[in-house]
């Protein structure tokens, strides 16, 4: 498969990606990621692999960032390039400013197969952590 094929699917898969954050998905996340995805937390060790565990992680994170009282969050910037899209964010948590980027993989069917998050300053990981924690505890 070359390069150009997959640019215009990292391109479909992203414009899913907002709609899926904007509650216009149908089938939501399970048309999105591929069955074997591993998610990187920001906040925990190990990779979490398969898409139940990625689907609950990303269910959490998108209510606990983007669906927060407010909504601040909002991209700042996107880079497609090959298979991969990185998207930096922006968003307050907790009266905390929380800047991030979303590294989003995906394979030639249009799935997401590895989704890493990373965030800053610490303050705002603080704020994410507790949050995502409280959501996950209590099963999203």
């Amino acid at each position: 498969m070359t390069d150009d094929v997959i640019d215009g699917v990292i391109d479909g898969v992203i414009a899913r990606w907002h709609r899926y954050l904007g509650g216009e998905l149908p089938g939501g996340l399970d048309d999105l990621l591929a069955d074997d995805v591993v998610f990187y937390s920001p906040v925990v060790y190990t990779p979490q692999r398969g898409k139940p565990v990625t689907k609950q992680y990303l269910e959490a994170a998108s209510q606990t960032l983007a669906g927060g009282a407010g909504g601040t969050f909002r991209y700042t910037k996107q880079v497609l390039a090959g298979n991969t899209a990185v998207l930096e964010f922006e968003t307050s948590l907790e009266g905390r400013y929380v800047n991030g980027v979303d590294v989003i993989r995906c394979d030639a069917d249009g799935r997401i197969v590895e989704f890493r998050v990373m965030l800053r300053p610490l303050q705002g990981i603080q704020a994410v952590h507790e949050q995502m924690g409280r959501r996950l505890a209590a099963g999203g």
